[in-house]
């Protein structure tokens, strides 16, 4: 897990995608024919491979939600914006990095014994918190950082339990770490391996490389809801961690090629990997712009179950993560065999 260790520890809050993607690139390299960057950021690796077959679209999310400096206070504190969907509860005494110097800061809110009990039973909304970096005035916290820069968390990636690991990130990192392990096996089917950018802010640069490069078919990696923990009823639990990597039937943006969802089903059956259908609709992933380009490209998405998303830290077990790339790497050898969905 070094290559996943890596991508998680870096940091590249959507919009700010250049520290992921050039580590990507180095992780990348060897396995090309071409690479280049878009006007939007987004990094696309062309693996040539047998004209008569089927261009497939392999892609992975490079940015994470994060904040943005919005304004310094007098007394040297830093207001800020959220950068994609986080829960407000989850910041307060969150531990970030900022800027391009990675300047260490805490965000901090009214403590509890000064609130009103009225406050107590209240989530404090982010606009109420700040970043302290230890500044005591706006002129020495200006030698530090600026308005516009990002803060991500400062996370260090590890191993827990039997088989598990934590760090920030791995909505999408796990993603782009499978994308990686493909590119690097033998495939002689064409890739066109794609690391998306702005994906927390709106499925933006899918949808730019999609119609750039016109894929047969497309596959999604990403890291999903996991939610089979005490307090959620089963049926909420949308994955469970252990079970195999997700295939997805619908979400908010996207309904999955049925052709290429039941020749998953099918591969993982005959050949013992486990799997399971991630059970939400909710949310939605960068298969929505790109099952919709141009005359439409059929997309499915296959994700690793990672508790705690949006937040300073997840967890994923390592088992779920290699067992997805197993099955893309079966679904790729079928297609090298006469599948077409």
């Amino acid at each position: 897990m070094k290559i996943l260790a890596r991508l998680s520890e870096a940091d590249g809050v959507a919009g700010d995608e250049q520290q992921v993607r050039k580590l990507i690139r180095e992780f990348a390299e060897p396995h090309s024919d071409d690479m280049r960057v878009d006007a939007l950021g987004n990094l696309m690796v062309t693996r040539s491979g047998d004209p008569d077959l089927p261009a497939v679209m392999i892609a992975a999310h490079m940015d994470e939600v994060g904040l943005m400096i919005s304004h310094i206070q007098k007394n040297g504190l830093l207001k800020f914006y959220k950068v994609g969907g986080i829960d407000d509860r989850v910041l307060p005494s969150s531990v970030v990095r900022i800027g391009e110097d990675k300047v260490a800061g805490v965000i901090g809110a009214k403590p509890v014994h000064a609130q009103k009990p009225s406050e107590w039973k209240k989530v404090i909304p982010y606009d109420k918190m700040f970043i302290d970096i230890g500044a005591q005035s706006e002129d020495e916290a200006q030698k530090k950082v600026k308005p516009g820069d990002y803060a991500a968390f400062a996370t260090e990636f590890g191993e827990m339990g039997d088989g598990r690991l934590k760090g920030k990130a791995f909505d999408d990192r796990a993603g782009c770490a499978m994308l990686l392990e493909i590119l690097s096996a033998d495939h002689s089917v064409p890739l066109q391996a794609v690391f998306t950018v702005q994906e927390e802010i709106g499925l933006r640069g899918s949808q730019v490389a999609a119609w750039d490069l016109k894929p047969d078919l497309a596959l999604v990696f990403e890291g999903t809801t996991c939610a089979d923990i005490p307090e959620s009823e089963e049926h909420g639990y949308s994955t469970t961690m252990g079970e195999g990597p997700a295939i997805s039937i619908m979400d908010r943006t996207s309904v999955a090629h049925r052709g290429i969802v039941s020749q998953l089903v099918k591969l993982a059956e005959e050949n013992d990997v486990p799997f399971q259908f991630r059970r939400s609709t909710a949310g939605g992933n960068d298969a929505g712009p790109i099952h919709l380009t141009r005359e439409g490209i059929p997309t499915a998405t296959v994700s690793t179950p990672c508790r705690y998303i949006h937040s300073p830290v997840s967890v994923l077990k390592e088992s779920d993560f290699e067992n997805g790339v197993r099955l893309i790497e079966l679904f790729l050898q079928s297609i090298e065999r006469g599948f077409r969905p």
